[in-house]
């Protein structure tokens, strides 16, 4: 090279490229490349006197293997296999055996293949198996290929060595592989094919089932060493999860269906389900019933439900589990108890929820909030600015809902349950307004089914058609989510479902929608069905039997609900169809497939078929309830697809902004809609809907619901005006019951916004978001919005239904519809709620209009959210219980805490949407794995009490 200080800048320039080539030139040296180790010159010189006998030791047993002689061969893979097993490194650096082994792996590989088939073979595999892992850049699948070769050449009766005899590292690098293979060999997917020209490596090694039996090893070690994670997801790769169940024991099952139950949200179906059904039967092995349960009931499973309700002997187990049916609303049929065997009376107490009132009743004792509470004490008009100058019979009717919501459940408010006779509310309001007040009966009764029908009985016999109307629908809605033997509903109702009057028809067929909500009852199906068929009856009475059979035959995809509705679609007017009752018979429909993912597609064909526009909001509403709660990212995705097209546009200018917005997601049925749109304007009430999918969708899991947000920030910005109205409606379903800063903020700026009808939501949603918490921030913003709005008659009353919500029950209720850990979403509660939300996607002709009852549908997604534990007796008992914020602790090392900044409390207590509460001492064991409702405890036999020094 020329000396640089002699040559001119431009030699300099050229003399650099000149020396790289040279440089590259050397690396090919060994045969496959220098792969992850690259032992250089340099080390070789500077190596202790430890690693270089080591060196020199490893190298002369790869010459004796080079070796004629065949009998030094099996001393030498034996030497080699104990030097690389024991030596031990640090975690950052590679074994000093596989640094000085790298270099002779090519030679050893060319050795390999011309070795006869022996035990000796098989051994030597291993060894190279090994090895491998330092090549796995150059080669792909290497450590894995030479373990299926070494189980192939081993004989018969010698024993296997295991996997994880070569440690956790080794195990780890051959699961990664083990995925791989199992990818490229069955869907084809070889990202990197192996570039090995061996002979032997073009076919593949081995069968489908010896890599699955390979995967059952690894995981088997996996499980051993708390990595239950890596366990199922190896197995999950090889599609075999399924199997996990014959490996865990008592130490690992717990954490391994954690994982795999949190994994569920997260996963396309149908592998969700199998996850959930996997975990079962392990929780089952292991005769855990309360979790068990708890799964079957997320999966709806009749049959699974069955067996494990008749699974434990133990009495007491026998009523936790009855009281989780209860609370999820399980119809008592699916569990098909013998009529010769009596039943004992506080087991049917426990699964007809009878004891919830009385329960509900002591724990508002306990919080000390019995005493009825005053439209002023919720108003706090003193600290409004202004003095509210609106008509009086808006105000008394919102002061009906607000008195029903805030005094619900406790049976003693002063405008309704203890007025004098002949001053009871009812006669501060008008028409239709008399029929909201008297149901309010049933919401201030709520769950008191013995005292709360003689109440209402005296009303059913008014006069007034509205009174007597009211007094229907009250006794529906206090026998909400109580099942008694008398079914007192039923007969109280039954006779005036084919009643004349209109009102008196339409609030028995509420009633009894609401009363036996969840229950799948086959007698009242007959009863409602003729309306839903019968073209001579209106279009009101016609949906609204729909819906009551929507929420009667909730989730449980009954055929004669979907072919009923589905021929009343056909055969109806088109005009009548136009009406704004029609999205009801459409929910109805779709509430009959709710949480049922495909069952739903047959019925999605039929609507598709269907010509009018009723169809798309149909199958958008089937579509969205058959996935709720489920996080199913496709689903959003082509929900978000809906909320794209603009209607009135041309289809030309529309393909741009799809381009422009969903570069990737083309969806070929949308075309097709498209091009009906242009023939005449489109009904565009499908979008609202698929503005509240995206919420019903994404509300089942954590992440989801937080993406969305961002979601509906874009539709609120770029959104035509029925998208923007739906938006602060889907937030308040994302967060119902449970408000976070950021939504409130969110939704205080909407409520200010120019379109009323998208502030009347907002105000609306800030209510939901707040339901029976007594967020006091959210007060303090609706007492604003109520000065705010003191000419606007519409949004005052709507600002008062939500005071009225956020102080429900008196901060003892919720309406969140998950529970169990947030674990499990009641399928009546999403059905209340959406019946709401519907009659607010045009609040102008149900909530403003005549019939704001409609808010009533809330009921069936209230619940009270304590924690009240039980003694042996079934009797209210305190103890002491930690209550804090729940932490995720799935996967995690070690036993971590599942609450933080807990405080310490004697039962019964509140939890909020996000709480979770663990018992404070040993003393107790209870039946149910998450503390939250009626828990039943057991004395702990082993306690004992420790000694503390006297002060």
């Amino acid at each position: 090279m020329a000396n640089p200080d002699e040559a001119n800048p431009n030699a300099v320039a050229i003399s650099v490229p000149s020396e790289d080539p040279k440089r590259k030139e050397k690396k090919p040296e060994t045969e496959e490349g220098r792969s992850k180790l690259d032992p250089d010159s340099k080390e070789g010189e500077d190596l202790s006197e430890e690693d270089a006998q080591l060196k020199n030791e490893l190298e002369m047993l790869v010459e004796r293997l080079k070796e004629p002689n065949t009998e030094l061969y099996r001393p030498a893979l034996e030497t080699l296999r104990v030097l690389i097993r024991t030596s031990t490194s640090s975690m950052t650096s590679v074994p000093k055996p596989l640094k000085f082994l790298h270099p002779h792996y090519p030679e050893l590989q060319s050795l390999y293949t011309k070795w006869p088939p022996s035990e000796d073979k098989s051994l030597f595999a291993d060894i190279l198996s090994v090895l491998a892992m330092t090549y796995s850049d150059t080669q792909p699948r290497g450590t894995l290929r030479y373990r299926l070769l070494s189980n192939s050449l081993r004989p018969q009766g010698s024993p296997i060595s295991e996997p994880g005899s070569w440690g956790h590292e080794y195990v780890r690098h051959l699961a990664a592989e083990l995925g791989e293979e199992y990818n490229a060999r069955e869907l084809g997917e070889d990202a990197d094919a192996p570039a090995t020209t061996a002979e032997d490596s073009t076919e593949p090694i081995g069968t489908i089932d010896d890599l699955r039996a390979l995967a059952m090893e690894c995981a088997t070690f996996l499980l051993r060493h708390n990595a239950e994670p890596d366990a199922v997801d190896l197995l999950e790769e090889l599609e075999i999860v399924d199997r996990i169940s014959e490996i865990v024991d008592d130490n690992t099952f717990g954490r391994v269906c954690q994982y795999m139950v949190a994994c569920v949200p997260l996963l396309p179906p149908p592998d969700d389900v199998a996850f959930l059904r996997t975990a079962h039967r392990i929780y089952v092995q292991h005769k855990r019933f309360p979790e068990a349960l708890s799964l079957s009931i997320k999966l709806g499973d009749p049959q699974l439900i069955r067996d494990d309700f008749n699974a434990p002997g133990n009495p007491l187990m026998k009523r936790q589990l009855a009281l989780y049916l209860a609370r999820a609303q399980v119809p008592k049929e699916w569990l098909e108890l013998d009529e010769e065997e009596e039943v004992p009376e506080d087991l049917l107490d426990c699964l007809s929820n009878t004891r919830l009132s009385q329960f509900f009743k002591e724990f508002g004792k306990e919080l000390g909030v019995l005493e009825p509470k005053s439209l002023e004490d919720v108003y706090k008009s003193h600290l409004e600015n202004r003095t509210a100058n609106v008509d009086s019979a808006r105000a008394n009717l919102a002061g009906t809902f607000v008195n029903a919501f805030v005094n619900a459940g406790f049976g003693n408010d002063k405008l309704m349950v203890e007025a004098e006779e002949g001053n009871s509310w009812i006669y501060k309001n008008k028409d239709h307004g008399m029929m909201s007040a008297a149901a309010s009966l049933g919401l201030s009764l709520l769950w008191d089914t013995d005292v709360g029908l003689s109440h209402v009985d005296k009303y059913t016999y008014s006069s007034e058609e509205h009174i007597k109307a009211g007094a229907l629908l009250a006794t529906g809605i206090l026998n909400t989510g109580v099942r008694t033997e008398a079914d007192a509903a039923l007969a109280l109702l039954g006779e005036y479902v084919d009643n004349k009057s209109v009102p008196l028809k339409t609030s028995a067929i509420v009633g009894l929608g609401l009363a036996y909500a969840g229950s799948h009852r086959e007698d009242i199906l007959a009863l409602l069905l003729p309306h839903v068929g019968d073209d001579s009856v209106s279009m009101e009475v016609a949906s609204l039997s729909a819906l009551a059979l929507g929420f009667i035959f909730v989730g449980s995809g009954n055929g004669e609900v979907a072919s009923t509705i589905l021929q009343t679609f056909m055969e109806r007017e088109d005009n009548q169809l136009e009406e704004k009752w029609a999205k009801y018979m459409a929910l109805g429909l779709a509430l009959n497939y709710l949480g049922l993912q495909d069952a739903s597609d047959a019925t999605i064909a039929t609507l598709q078929a269907i010509e009018h526009p009723i169809s798309k909001t149909a199958e958008i509403l089937v579509d969205m309830c058959s996935f709720a709660g489920t996080g199913n990212v496709l689903k959003v995705q082509t929900l978000l697809h809906h909320c794209d097209e603009h209607i009135e546009k041309a289809s030309k200018e529309k393909d741009e902004k799809e381009k422009e917005k969903e570069g990737e997601k083309k969806d070929e049925e949308k075309k097709e809609d498209e091009e009906k749109e242009k023939e005449k304007p489109k009904d565009d009430t499908f979008q609202s809907f698929a503005v509240i999918g995206i919420a019903l969708v994404a509300m089942g899991e954590d992440i989801g619901s937080e993406m969305s947000l961002r979601q509906f920030n874009h539709l609120m910005h770029y959104g035509e005006a029925n998208i923007r109205k739906a938006v602060p409606l889907a937030l308040g379903l994302v967060s119902a019951s449970n408000p976070q800063l950021p939504i409130l903020d969110t939704l205080s700026k909407y409520s200010h916004d120019s379109d009323l009808q998208v502030a009347l939501n907002a105000i609306f949603a800030m209510g939901l978001v707040g339901a029976g918490t007594n967020n006091a921030r959210l007060a303090q913003m609706l007492r604003q919005l109520a000065g705010y709005y003191h000419k606007e008659p519409d949004c005052l009353f709507v600002v008062r239904i939500a005071q009225g919500l956020v102080n429900m029950g008196k901060g003892t209720l919720s309406i969140n519809p998950f529970f169990m850990d947030r674990q499990i979403m009641s399928r009546t509660a999403v059905a209340g709620i959406l019946a709401t939300l519907t009659a607010f996607i045009d609040a102008k002709a149900f909530v403003l209009d005549k019939y704001h009852w409609f808010l009533y549908f809330l009921v069936t997604a209230m619940y009270p959210r304590f924690l009240i534990t039980l003694n042996e007796q079934l009797n209210s008992f305190p103890v002491t219980v930690r209550v804090g914020q729940a932490v995720d602790v799935v996967g995690q090392a070690g036993k971590p805490r599942t609450i933080s900044g807990f405080q310490t409390h004697s039962t019964p207590v509140r939890l909020g949407t996000t709480d979770r509460a663990e018992l404070a001492t040993e003393e107790f064991i209870p039946f149910a794995h998450v503390l939250e409702g009626l828990v039943i405890l057991q004395k702990n036999p082993g306690y004992e009490k420790e000694d503390k020094m006297e002060v």
